[in-house]
């Protein structure tokens, strides 16, 4: 999975760098949005169980960000990915991983069964 943007004054903290929240929510969105794609088709839903990003490089507004998710396991029960944020010049600026749980489709989560669109496969 992949993104990029461009950061803007809605990303910043109060010494004018990037909260460090937004490197942990596109991390987190990527590897949900990559681990749903595999879960999907085995007809499951995926929620996340951890999140451990480590910032590495102070990023101010105007800069473009790009983001890389690929997968360490995708196993039938749970999933690890492995999330990593670059700046322009390619130097690293977060690195993190996300665990998520594969759930049966007709599992609650919450009080509510997740709705698992159906495979188009």
């Amino acid at each position: 999975m992949r993104c990029e943007w461009e950061v803007g004054p809605q990303h910043l903290q109060g010494y004018g760098i990037v909260h460090g929240g937004v490197h942990c929510g596109v991390i987190e969105t990527l590897a949900s949005v990559g681990a749903a794609v595999v879960a999907m088709a085995r007809g499951q839903a995926v929620v996340g169980l951890e999140n451990n990003t480590s910032f590495v490089r102070a990023v101010r507004a105007g800069a473009r960000l790009h983001a890389v998710a690929t997968p360490l396991t995708r196993g039938r029960k749970s999933q690890l990915w492995e999330g990593r944020i670059f700046d322009e010049q390619q130097r690293l600026v977060a690195v993190g991983r996300v665990r998520l749980l594969c759930l049966p489709a007709d599992e609650a989560l919450a009080g509510e069964v997740p709705r698992v669109p159906a495979s188009s496969a």
